[in-house]
Parts: C-alpha cells; structure tokens; sequence
C-alpha cells in the first residue's frame, strides 16, 4: 500500500463527529482547538442545507465549539457554486430553508417559479403538497433538477425525519427525472470545499460517522479517511461496504493527537 503524506488539513462531518442530538462529543472542542492553533487549514461539513455558515457558527459557539464562520462548508453553499459555475446568473424555483436561498442569491441567482432553469431541492422541516406538486410540474416543463444532498432520513430527538434524499424520490417517481445531487457522497462538494481552503486531497484527511456518504466522499476524493463510532455506524457495519476507511476511532477524542 502506498504510503500516503502528512495530514497538513481537515475536512470533518458535523453531525455524529462534532455534536450528537445537540450535545458536544467529549474531544470535539479539543480537536478544534488543536487544529485553530496549528494554523492547518480546516472544514467542518454538514450536508443539511437548512442554515446558513452564521447561523451554524453561533448554535456551535452555544454548544461551546468555537468554529470559525469560513471554516463551514455547507451542501448549500456547494450546491449554490456549482450552480454558478454551471449557469451563472440563472433561476431556480427553491424548496428549502434560509441556508440554500441565501446562497443563491450570494451567488446571483434569481428565486422564481416562472419558467426556472432549475428546481433547486433541500433540507426544510416544512414540505408542502403546494411546493411539491409546483416542482414535478416545473421539472415536467423543462426545469433541471437539482438535489443539495442524498440523505434519505435526518436525525432529531424525537426519531428519524424524512430528508432531501426521500423528498427528492417523490418527485423523481412523479417526474421520471433523476436529480444531479451535490451534497456527500459527491465528490464535488470535497473538491469544492478543499478549493475554499487552498488545500489538497494528497494531504488531506476526512472525518466522518457515515460510511456511505462520509467515507465514499472522502475516498472519491483521495483523501485519507478516518471513521468515528460515535454517530450512525457500527463496528459490524463496516464490514458490509465494499471500502473501508483508512481508519476506525472511537471518536473524535482520538484524533486530538494526530492535529
């Protein structure tokens, strides 16, 4: 096996490395105290595309995480510069949270559901049959479909909520169109976030809890990947994926060190 560079800057996932159903994980606000004092280059990614980089900022610093606003990367913000670089200075018609509009309209783009370049899917806690049905039928009429992330299910105190991935299953069973997802496990959104900071995927390690966004992202990538047990996956799961991670930790703790 090729042996591979020092780790010279971090891409981690938010949900299930950093905090747990708003709770911090012991060692997360080590491990970004460590890294804010190396000077390394860092990402803390999430695919929810329901806030914005401030909003984000501040539930982290209420949690006691102290996570600089440029160092959040965001499907939303993915989603909103492939968008410009694929079309700059087009229309969407957008079914999602402050997160995702704010982004496109910080990339130029113009909200609006007379006759959209593309329908634009997220993250929000409030899907309505209205904008649902709006959306097959745009699609129907031409618009490009467009999905900020896979993920069939989010997390919540109360259970399981159905996200973007299930949403955008809908819409495809009712349109016969695909959506092109941004979010993890594209590739796109690491090589767009890696491109924020300036740095490279030969230097570069992944931390997440998720093997079939998280690690396949990382792994498409070509970074290094380090998997932690504190969030969805389990040990005996691993072993069903047809990759494995570079690494497997307890948790985030555990990677103090290697900062």
């Amino acid at each position: 096996m090729t042996e591979r560079k020092p780790i010279e800057s971090w891409l981690t996932d938010m949900d299930g490395v950093l905090i747990h159903e708003g709770v911090p994980i012991p060692g997360a606000d080590r491990f970004l105290k460590r890294l804010r004092e190396s000077g390394r280059p860092f990402l803390v990614l999430t695919n929810n595309s329901i806030y914005t980089r401030r909003d984000l900022h501040a539930r982290l610093s209420r949690m006691g995480l102290d996570v600089p606003v440029e160092s959040i990367w965001t499907s939303a913000l993915a989603t909103a510069q492939f968008l410009a670089e694929q079309r700059p200075g087009g229309s969407a018609y957008v079914i999602g949270e402050a997160g995702l509009t704010t982004a496109l309209h910080d990339v130029g783009y113009v909200l609006s559901d007379a006759a959209p370049d593309y329908v634009v899917l997220g993250e929000t806690r409030t899907y309505s049959f209205e904008s649902l049905t709006k959306a097959i039928r745009l699609i129907n009429d031409g618009a490009r479909f467009i999905a900020t992330n896979p993920d069939h299910t989010g997390p919540s105190t109360e259970g399981a909520l159905p996200a973007t991935g299930s949403v955008a299953a809908l819409i495809t069973k009712a349109t016969g169109r695909d959506p092109y997802f941004v979010g993890k496990p594209n590739p796109l959104m690491m090589r767009a976030g890696l491109n924020e900071i300036g740095a490279h995927s030969e230097t570069s390690a992944m931390i997440g809890d998720r093997m079939d966004t998280d690690v396949l992202a990382g792994l498409e990538a070509g970074m290094e990947t380090f998997l932690v047990l504190t969030g969805l996956t389990r040990p005996e799961d691993i072993d069903r994926y047809p990759f494995r991670p570079s690494k497997v930790v307890d948790s985030i703790a555990d990677l103090v060190d290697r900062v």
